[in-house]
């Protein structure tokens, strides 16, 4: 396996999103405007960081299935992704999750269990690589003390938890991590507090970098080894779909840190391609390329540090 810039590792699915014009009720039938297949998962990440230009590997199981031949086919065929981390294993369907957008947001329903290998079972030795990237939660995560003592940048981020209790220790975690990059409703639940700022500064106690993201509000970011604190505002764009777009958000910021950015300039960074995501249905198939980039440069000259920032990597 060769360098690569960033290795990503989580669960990976494959998303069925079905544009509605209203929430579904029980006893009625809603026909779906729209609809759109594509890698979902620890696949936002991977794809959108193979998109702004990248060396990106992905450690995660995939069924020996159709839909797990599919997507392996797409995300390394396609996209480019190094799979070598990856392992498709006999026996486990691949997770399914339906995603109903409707009123600018979106509600999930998966099928799967809970695969038979972990992120540990996959990465056994560090990968080389300037950064790694994973979604942490209730399953173990040693790989990452490994890799930070390889000398590689952690980044992390969390999903959302199906029981609801939000166990605090998933946390622990964050030991070996440099940055940490939950939306407001993760970071608020796991720190028990009631707002944005609140979880950001519980946060910042446990892990250098810490950036909170809040949807149409914007996002806040606190780097503890400086004392820089900013927020930044979000773009306003019409929404189709928000499916993905806090690991889309990640991987701009990921990007952006990679290529030595101001604190501000990352998070502005990162909402634009969150922004650009969350216009088009599906996940890492929304996940924006240069050239919607480049698009929307052309479109609004006015942001000076953007317009500089993607003029220099545009075609990367």
């Amino acid at each position: 396996m060769e360098e690569l810039d960033v290795v990503v590792s989580g669960l990976v699915f494959q998303d069925l999103v079905l544009g509605l014009p209203t929430p579904p009720r029980p006893g009625t039938e809603v026909w779906a405007t729209d609809s759109h297949e594509s890698p979902g998962g620890i696949a936002n990440f991977a794809v959108a960081l193979a998109r702004l230009g990248l060396r990106t590997g992905m450690a995660a199981a995939f069924g020996a299935d159709d839909l797990g031949d599919r997507l392996w086919d797409r995300l390394h065929k396609e996209e480019g992704i190094d799979l070598s981390l990856s392992r498709k294993l006999n026996g486990w369907p691949t997770p399914l999750t339906v995603a109903l957008a409707y009123d600018n947001d979106r509600a999930l329903v998966t099928r799967g269990t809970t695969p038979p290998l972990t992120a540990d079972d996959l990465i056994t030795t560090p990968p080389k690589a300037k950064a790694v990237a994973a979604h942490i939660g209730p399953w173990p995560n040693e790989w990452l003390a490994k890799a930070k003592a390889a000398g590689s940048l952690v980044f992390a981020d969390v999903g959302w938890d199906p029981t609801e209790q939000w166990d605090p220790a998933v946390l622990d975690q964050l030991e070996h991590c440099d940055v940490f990059l939950p939306n407001a409703t993760e970071a608020m639940a796991y720190t028990r507090t009631t707002s944005p700022a609140a979880a950001l500064e519980a946060l910042a106690r446990r892990v250098p970098v810490v950036v909170v993201s809040n949807g149409a509000h914007g996002a806040e970011a606190i780097d503890g080894r400086t004392g820089e604190r900013i927020a930044v505002p979000a773009f306003s764009v019409p929404a189709a779909d928000t499916t993905g777009a806090g690991d889309v958000f990640a991987a701009g910021f990921i990007a952006a840190t990679l290529w030595d950015l101001p604190l501000a300039q990352r998070v502005r960074f990162a909402a634009l391609t969150a922004a650009l995501s969350v216009t088009k249905l599906g996940g890492a198939d929304a996940a924006p390329r240069w050239t919607d980039l480049a698009e929307w440069q052309q479109e609004h000259p006015e942001d000076q540090h953007l317009r500089a920032l993607i003029s220099a990597h545009e075609g990367r």
